[in-house]
């Protein structure tokens, strides 16, 4: 696990990986989050984050994130823009890793508008690339794979529940990384 970590942080940022994609088709909205650790390590931190709260906010945080991201696409895709888009997606990797290692006791609502702000960073920069032509098919694609990758950080989150130094070096990993892209944003 140690290698997997180290690795990480001395990779190239691959994901920046917004303008220049295959944008054609469900299969290019579904590789599009696995094609880049910015988009890859977003999505694991909000399921992590959202493992360590009870109740419907398990579900409710990464929905919100689903819901936003796809209403962003839809702004990106007509041409809407936002400045610093990349910094933003970069911050949300480290701030949403650290939040999944640190912040406890933070209310289901204050992490739903964080999750809903750094989602539309992430839905506007998926929809810009993609344009309004054919934009159904690839959205279906990301959205899937993004839920997946929510599910898969919950799934670690929960596994490491009982190891509360784990989940906080992955974590703080996570926002190591995101640190290190808000330098080559």
């Amino acid at each position: 696990m140690k290698k997997i970590y180290t690795l990480l942080l001395l990779s190239p940022v691959l994901a920046f990986a917004h303008p220049g994609h295959i944008t054609e088709g469900w299969q290019a909205g579904a590789l599009h989050p696995l094609s880049g650790c910015d988009h890859l390590l977003a999505m694991l931190a909000v399921g992590l984050w959202a493992a360590t709260f009870r109740g419907k906010a398990r579900w409710l945080i990464p929905s919100t994130f689903v819901g936003v991201m796809i209403v962003g696409f839809i702004l990106g895709a007509h041409g809407m823009q936002i400045p610093m888009l990349e910094q933003g997606i970069a911050a949300s990797v480290l701030v949403l890793g650290l939040a999944a290692a640190w912040l406890k006791k933070v209310p289901a609502s204050a992490a739903m508008v964080l999750v809903g702000l750094f989602a539309l960073f992430h839905g506007v920069a998926h929809g810009a690339e993609m344009g309004a032509h054919g934009a159904f098919s690839y959205a279906c694609g990301f959205v899937i794979v993004t839920a997946a990758l929510h599910a898969a950080g919950f799934g670690l989150g929960t596994a490491l529940s009982k190891q509360q130094w784990l989940l906080r070096l992955t974590g703080s990993l996570i926002g190591l990384v995101g640190f290190g892209m808000l330098f080559t944003a």
